[in-house]
Order: structure tokens, then C-alpha cells, then sequence
């Protein structure tokens, strides 16, 4: 908790500028702190959402008076409203947008939250008890906050039973049920409607790309796992196109400048398509997904002539870096364990097998939204 060491207004009372104890400052816009004035007039009490309409602040909005109060709060006068407020200085310095840092980030960031690793995560992944998370306590929220910080994290303890899988997502949200269904099976077909469902070893993807929105996250759990090879293989995609743009800028910019296509039409009454670049960016350049996988590219249509071979040269470089040793993590699932990994950001295959014994895994979808909704009230009390 920093305390406030003095706050002003600024030229023409056009906003107020604060600072704090250990000399840091900011300024803030007086339509900027009128629009999140913490009134019960403007928000509303219990779940803080917004009251007015961004017409309803007077387009002359101005700074009459601002002061530091006894408890720490800043008093703003609001004109030509005559509106007082106050505001908290822990919120004003969580939300200050006044940081020199915003101008010189380079495409590609992420949240400091995130942590980019390759294969010095072996030779464990973060992993939590089932029977010790469902007591929803500093367990689950440990396990919830690895997945947020690290893209991927395993489960052990859970029920040798079919479905599950599923109580793993009660624990933080929803099934994402698909034409899969609520969860699907992984184990060899003799005609498979997909490649995940052979013997074949699987280059590391993001699973379902053809789909708009993409699942973002994928669990998969085992029931039997006896053969020979059939290990798991997970790869930070963030980290991939961090190596990727060090090696060749110009090729990263390729792969979040123009889309891809992605396509699936496994079975006679289902079609996917989705057009999204490898590389998405957030309008700010922040790192928001990476969407890789060599079996559901579909025809690229939407890459100009003159850019079309640059394109495929950084593709190809991308494909080789996210099969380097040192970005891997490889790991066997034994029955009743499960890896859970961010599909927006974590590529998954595996190694290929064949001959005597079975590997049956299960698989379903959840979205990121619900765990990190999870993650934050759990905050609340082990945070």
C-alpha cells in the first residue's frame, strides 16, 4: 500500500496529476476519473457496473478542486457539475495508465503474470492433488494460478472412471461441449473421423483452430496407458514466437500481419473454418494466442502473391523452432492423472506408438474466462 504525497490539478483543470510516496506519479484526465467516479450514482453498489452513458458526462467536464483527504482517499470536484467524489489511492495507482513503459513495449509482450519456459520445466509440471483441490482451498488455487502463470499443469489422484474429466472442470467452470461432445475420447479407431484417434505420432498444435472461437483450454486425462511410446509432448507457443521474433523479426510480422485458414470436415454434417493469424496481437501488441497446427491448415487465401513464399519460409521457421529439444517437455500420464494446458497459448502432441498394450485418454474443453474468474475471488483469501 502506497501512501499519497501530494496531488494536484493540472493546466487548464484538465485532469490532476498525483504522487506518491516512493516519487512515482501520474496524471489522470478529469473525463477519465468523471466516467469512474466510485458514487452510487454512477456505479452501481455490489457489482460496480456502470450507470451513466459516456454522453452523460458533460463535454466540458473539468477539475473544480482536488485535495488529499485524513484517510488517504483524493477528493475531486467534478465541473460544471459540482460534483464531489473520492477517490482511493490504492485504485488510483492499480489503474494509472500514465506509465512511460506503454510507448516503448515491443509487439509480442504479455501479462506480467505470464511465464515463458521451455524444457527446464521437466522434470515435473506444477501438479496438485485432485482430492486435495476439490476442497476448493490454497490447493485449487495454487493449481489455478499455475495454469494462468505457466500455460499447462497436471492433476494426479483423480477417479479411474469414465467422465471424470468433467469433475476436473466443476472445480473452476464449464464443459465447452463441441460435436465431440462433452468430452470425447483418445484412443485408436479403425477409421478414425480424426488423426488424434490413431497411433500416430502428433507434431505439437493447438487443438480445434477451426473453430471461432477457439476452445481455450483443453484437458485430457488417462484411463489406461500400457503401450509402448504414446507420451505427451507440451510446448509454450509464447515462448516459440518470443524465439522466433529475436531469429527473424520480419517473419513474426508475417505470421501476425496476415491470417491463416483453418478448416476440419471430418463427418458428413460438420464444417469448421475460422481465418486468424498465427501470431494474434492485441491492438496494443500485446501476445493474445498463437493458433499452430499442421492438419487443419486449409487453403491460405488471404496472403497476398508477392508475400506468399516470405509467408510459408516463416512458417516453416516457426514449425522448426517449436520442435527444438530445449523448448519440449515430454511426460507419460498414468491412469488417474490429467494435464490441463492454455489452448491459446500451449501446443500439445505426442510421441508415437504401436504394438501390444492400450491408451485410452479422455479429452474436453473449458474456457479461460471461468478459471481466471475462479483464480480471482480464490485470490481473495490465499492470494
Amino acid at each position: 500500500m502506497l501512501s499519497v504525497d501530494s496531488v494536484q490539478s493540472l493546466k487548464r483543470d484538465e485532469g490532476i496529476e498525483v504522487v506518491w510516496e516512493n516519487e512515482s506519479r501520474a496524471r489522470f484526465h478529469a473525463v477519465w476519473l468523471r466516467d469512474h467516479a466510485p458514487d452510487k450514482d454512477t456505479l452501481a453498489p455490489g457489482n460496480g457496473q456502470r450507470l451513466i452513458r459516456v454522453q452523460d458526462i458533460p463535454a466540458d467536464v473539468r477539475i473544480e478542486a482536488v485535495s488529499r483527504k485524513d484517510d488517504g482517499k483524493i477528493s475531486v470536484t467534478f465541473g460544471p457539475e459540482n460534483k464531489t467524489v473520492a477517490f482511493d489511492a490504492d485504485w488510483l495507482w492499480a489503474n494509472r495508465y500514465d506509465r512511460p513503459e506503454l510507448a516503448s513495449r515491443a509487439p509480442g509482450w504479455t501479462r506480467k503474470e505470464v511465464v515463458r519456459w521451455g524444457s527446464e520445466l521437466e522434470p515435473e509440471l506444477p501438479v496438485e492433488s485432485f482430492e486435495k483441490a476439490r476442497e476448493q482451498g490454497v490447493e485449487l488455487y495454487r493449481w489455478l494460478r499455475d495454469v494462468d502463470r505457466y500455460g499447462v499443469a497436471k492433476m494426479v489422484d483423480m477417479p479411474v472412471e469414465s467422465g471424470a474429466i468433467c469433475q476436473v472442470v466443476d472445480l473452476f467452470g464449464f464443459v465447452r461441449e463441441t460435436n465431440y461432445g462433452r468430452y470425447f475420447e483418445v484412443r485408436t479407431e479403425v477409421n478414425p473421423v480424426n488423426l488424434a484417434y490413431t497411433g500416430l505420432g502428433l507434431q505439437v498444435h493447438t487443438d480445434n483452430p477451426y473453430r471461432d472461437p477457439v476452445p481455450t483450454l483443453q484437458l485430457l486425462s488417462c484411463l489406461d496407458n500400457s503401450v509402448e511410446g504414446g507420451d505427451s509432448v507440451v510446448v509454450d507457443a509464447f515462448k516459440a514466437v518470443e524465439v522466433l521474433r529475436e531469429e527473424a523479426p520480419q517473419k513474426f510480422d508475417l505470421l501476425a500481419g496476415y491470417p491463416a485458414c483453418y478448416t476440419y470436415a471430418g463427418a458428413a454434417d460438420v464444417y469448421l473454418a475460422s481465418k486468424r493469424p498465427m501470431i494474434e496481437l492485441g491492438p496494443d501488441g500485446e501476445l493474445k494466442a498463437v493458433r499452430f497446427n499442421n492438419r487443419s491448415i486449409g487453403p491460405l487465401t488471404e496472403i497476398p502473391f508477392d508475400k506468399m513464399a516470405a509467408y510459408y519460409d516463416a512458417y516453416r521457421h516457426l514449425a522448426e523452432i517449436v520442435e527444438r529439444a530445449e523448448l519440449q517437455v515430454t511426460f507419460k500420464l498414468k491412469p488417474g492423472e490429467l494435464f490441463i494446458v492454455d489452448n491459446t497459448r500451449v501446443l500439445h502432441g505426442r510421441v508415437a506408438y504401436e504394438g501390444s498394450g492400450s491408451r485410452w485418454l479422455q479429452g474436453c474443453y473449458a474456457d479461460t474466462d471461468s478459471l481466471r474468474s475462479k483464480l480471482a475471488t480464490l485470490h481473495q483469501e490465499w492470494g
